[in-house]
């Protein structure tokens, strides 16, 4: 399977930042952030003042993977 990175602006905190992700991962962070009844720049600020270290792209990915983990435990 080859995905491409898409590359989009998105405000985060009140400054414009670039994320780079691959489209499955854009697709994973709106539905989380529409099922949190969040914005796009809500749920990437939130995640972006958890990150402990390591760049936000990355971060973003392993909360979409945390996410995703979580609900299939919760899933009997």
């Amino acid at each position: 399977m080859k995905s491409h990175v898409i590359k989009r602006s998105i405000v985060v905190e009140g400054h414009k930042t670039s994320v780079s992700l691959e489209d499955e991962f854009w697709t994973a962070l709106k539905e989380i952030a529409a099922e949190r009844r969040q914005t796009l720049s809500e749920l990437v600020g939130h995640i972006d003042s958890d990150r402990a270290q390591g760049n936000l792209s990355s971060s973003i990915r392993l909360f979409v993977l945390d996410h995703f983990r979580a609900v299939r435990k919760n899933t009997p």
